[in-house]
């Protein structure tokens, strides 16, 4: 077994050099060999910014060769990556730099203008090498973290859950999280030296860094697009792709694409593994999906904290099972009866997750940590759910506010927060209302006259204080909104208490 996640590329590129490691947007093919020299400049450049064990580097980026390039050499420096969606406001970036001190900042430019903007506002110095070209920012009083001895221990990669006006949240993922995490996705998938794997999620979110981190291990060739593509997609489907992991809305918008362009449904018959993962699956989707491939769509649960993948499915097509199925690799799963909002007798509780996927806890927040993780080292998931007779899980709630829009996390109490920055705002509420697979972001908010703030104005206001998805479809202004006797705000009053205001059709911006 590997202990570290650069331990892949080496091993691909001493066994498999020749090989193709990588496709990337503009279709020019990347030998596992090229990808080993990309991470020795990736290596050299950040030595040249004196990063050592410990420092935390922090890159900003729309998928590109640059950013395994640099995932792997800070691996093999026992730097602390820092992966941040190169489309992130500057204010979320900043609030990230505060809290992770980064020694410096890499900005992947290749194909994307959000990363140069970024670059240019930064005044960052330009590299451009085999690994393509960067911007990179050098900060000082960065302090290095002491990195565990055992190299399964040492934290790899911080990926933020939150970015909250308070201390955002940064999940520390370590090698052995990650390995494990990697050869459990592996397994599941049944990926090897011959798969092709269609990567368009984005690196800076676990799925896709886990989808990244599981080919190199089975030292398959991925397809790694900068940013989802439904016409790319279905190209890429008649050439040479394997295995499609995907959240539900690229399934929908790929099936629905086909049928507006009068294209066939799949029938290139190379297709081995389709799978959803992200965000909750509508069965009608995934009826839909499975008429469309002509092989069953697997789904799945996942989370940051746990590496991605917990629990995934084994489906035949056709299967009415609408679980996210059995626990993946070591991970283990019990159901805490006593949590809040379970329900025993109906066999529902909150969701607790241990083994070798789970987080070594928060950066530089103890008191976070040791609320989420049990004194055994599960997590507290927030979720709730109950497993059926055949084993499976099923997920019959979320106990946290968490809204998972697109595959995206997004946390109310920063939109929240947004909102409430605007002068005539006194009271700002978020909630997440399911749409037809998917779940948009809706805020309330409470002023004093209703008629002197619009809609698109504090649509506008909000727009550079948060990333796209995190912005709100509607946003409802009223004179009051629902409270309890102490003044708290009732959220899960808000939807029915202005579904009439809610009914009315305001076109979204996004």
């Amino acid at each position: 077994m590997d202990h570290s996640i650069h331990e892949f590329l080496d091993k691909a590129a001493a066994q498999n050099g020749d090989k193709v490691a990588a496709i990337d947007f503009e279709d020019r093919h990347h030998s596992w060999s090229d990808l080993s020299a990309a991470t020795k400049a990736a290596e050299a450049v950040l030595k040249s910014y004196g990063v050592v064990s410990g420092d935390r580097v922090v890159l900003v980026f729309e998928n590109a060769m640059s950013v395994p390039a640099f995932l792997f050499a800070g691996s093999r420096l026992d730097a602390m990556i820092v992966l941040m969606n190169a489309r992130m406001s500057a204010a979320e970036l900043d609030r990230v730099f505060a809290h992770s001190e980064p020694k410096c900042v890499v900005l992947c430019l290749d194909a994307s203008a959000a990363a140069q903007d970024h670059a240019h506002r930064m005044d960052a110095d330009l590299h451009d090498d085999v690994f393509g070209r960067v911007a990179v920012l050098s900060r000082s009083g960065a302090t290095p973290e002491v990195q565990a001895e055992k190299s399964g221990d040492k934290v790899a990669v911080l990926l933020y859950t939150s970015g909250t006006t308070g201390l955002p949240k940064a999940a520390m993922l370590t090698q052995g999280n990650l390995v494990a995490a990697a050869y459990a996705t592996l397994q599941v998938r049944q990926l090897d030296d011959r798969s092709v794997v269609y990567l368009g999620l984005p690196l800076s979110h676990v799925f896709g860094l886990v989808t990244l981190l599981a080919a190199a291990a089975a030292q398959s060739s991925i397809r790694l697009e900068a940013r989802f593509d439904v016409e790319r997609l279905y190209d890429a489907l008649q050439l040479d792709v394997t295995h499609l992991p995907a959240v539900p809305q690229m399934h929908a918008h790929l099936f629905h694409y086909a049928q507006r362009q009068n294209k066939p449904n799949y029938d290139r018959g190379l297709l081995q593994f389709v799978s959803s993962g992200g965000a909750p699956l509508d069965p009608v989707y995934k009826r839909e999906a499975e008429k469309f491939y002509g092989l069953p769509l697997q789904n799945g649960y996942g989370l940051t904290e746990g590496s991605a993948g917990v629990c995934a499915t084994k489906s035949t097509k056709g299967d009415p099972d609408v679980s996210v199925g059995v626990p993946m690799g070591e991970c283990q799963i019990r159901i805490n009866f006593e949590a809040y909002g379970a329900e025993p007798d109906e066999g529902i509780g909150e969701l607790e997750i241990g083994g070798p996927q789970i987080m070594k806890g928060y950066f530089r927040d103890p008191d976070q940590t040791r609320k989420i993780l049990t004194d055994d080292g599960f997590f507290r998931t927030g979720d709730l759910g109950r497993f059926d007779e055949h084993g499976r899980l099923h997920i019959t709630g979320r106990s946290k506010e968490l809204i998972i829009r697109s595959g995206f996390n997004v946390y109310p109490i920063e939109v929240e927060a947004a909102l409430a920055e605007h002068p005539k705002v006194i009271v700002a509420g978020v909630v997440g209302r399911r749409v037809a697979g998917n779940e948009e972001v809706i805020g309330f908010v409470k002023t004093a006259d209703p008629a002197l703030l619009c809609e698109d104005d504090l649509k506008e206001f909000v727009r550079d204080k948060l990333a796209p998805y995190k912005r709100p479809a509607r946003i409802v202004i009223a004179d009051d909104l629902p409270a309890a006797a102490t003044g708290k705000l009732m959220k899960a009053k808000l939807l029915d208490h202005f579904a009439h205001m809610l009914a009315c059709h305001v076109k979204d911006p996004h």
